[in-house]
């Protein structure tokens, strides 16, 4: 499938991932619709920052995943569907877990229907590496067993097995990407590379975080959003789960070390017992096989993570005034 004059709806449009999909989509020729949680601060999150070009080149609506007649609205006549709207951050999981429930999985369930209804070419649904839980074999293929170690990880869970039954229940043309930790600019504090750089730049001496030993699979933003082009052009995908991932581990305490050297800065770093998981829900080690992603689309990342992190750090640099380094973020 060639997305250029597709009619594209982007959920999630206004965040990390989705404001970096929204902006190479328009690039490549699609014609975008912006889906944004409605407020009443008529805020569009990250696409406030657009250029006037780009924002002018996009529709802007405002709903909410949880809503289906809402959902029936946005979604009708639209070509492909990249589902990404979803609550994600795992501390605030522990606080609220229905409100992942009914965000998570009744949300992506009425996304889903609409596509079904409305008959959508393709529907792209965002999973995330937090299904697998902590390794129980590396590196971690599609068929590794899902463990719900948080109600965030939980309720994805649910809504990957949601998508996988409209699949099969109904043929609708939906591919799950599973991404691996992602990072770049836009990432909120609430994430382990953001908040140390954040930290550090702020002149911090001693930088607080969690948890040094569990090892991640980092992508760089641009990267990920390939992945999601990729898989939404190949027609290989549909029925599949597909990981998106470098196929490189590294521990959260080498990521530190990176981040240092690279800034320049002396620093000590405390543990604090806020930023800890409780002990059987922290997913202790993450490493994606990309086999699968290469053999049905031919994407490879293109970023070490060296320069990923410089241009991440550059940004922060630049934009210190959306970060509150002195509050932990859940």
């Amino acid at each position: 499938m060639n997305l250029k004059g597709k009619k594209v709806l982007v959920t999630g449009s206004e965040g990390f991932i989705g404001s970096h999909l929204t902006e190479r989509l328009i690039e490549i020729g699609a014609e975008v619709t912006a889906l944004v949680q409605y407020n009443s601060f008529n805020n569009w999150g990250w696409i406030d920052i657009f250029d006037k070009n780009t924002k002018d080149s996009i529709k802007v609506v405002t709903g909410d995943i949880r809503e289906y007649d809402g959902m029936k609205r946005i979604i009708k006549e639209q070509d492909v569907v990249f589902h990404l709207a979803a609550l994600i951050a795992i501390p605030y999981s522990y606080l609220s877990p229905m409100a992942y429930v009914r965000t998570n999985v009744e949300g992506t369930t009425n996304v889903l229907e609409a596509c079904r209804e409305y008959e959508v070419q393709k529907v792209i649904h965002t999973s995330t590496s937090e299904t697998y839980g902590t390794a129980l074999y590396v590196p971690i293929d599609e068929k590794h067993p899902m463990q719900g170690q948080s109600p965030y990880s939980a309720s994805k869970i649910g809504a990957d097995k949601i998508a996988e039954s409209f699949y099969k229940s109904f043929n609708l043309p939906v591919a799950t990407i599973r991404p691996f930790n992602t990072y770049g600019p836009r990432q909120s504090a609430r994430a382990v590379i953001p908040t140390i750089i954040s930290q550090i730049l702020s002149g911090k001496t001693e930088i607080k975080l969690g948890s040094l030993v569990p090892t991640r699979d980092f992508n760089y933003v641009k990267d990920t959003v390939e992945a999601f082009i990729k898989i939404a052009e190949s027609d290989k995908t549909i029925g599949e789960v597909i990981n998106a991932g470098s196929n490189y581990e590294v521990s959260i305490g080498n990521t530190v070390k990176k981040i240092i050297d690279i800034i320049g800065k002396d620093v000590r770093i405390v543990t604090d017992d806020e930023r800890i998981r409780p002990e059987n829900s922290e997913v202790n080690r993450l490493w994606a096989d990309n086999t699968k992603i290469k053999e049905l689309t031919e994407w490879k990342p293109q970023y070490s993570l060296e320069d990923g992190l410089k241009e991440t750090i550059q940004w922060i640099r630049n934009n210190m005034n959306y970060f509150k380094a002195d509050i932990y973020n859940v």
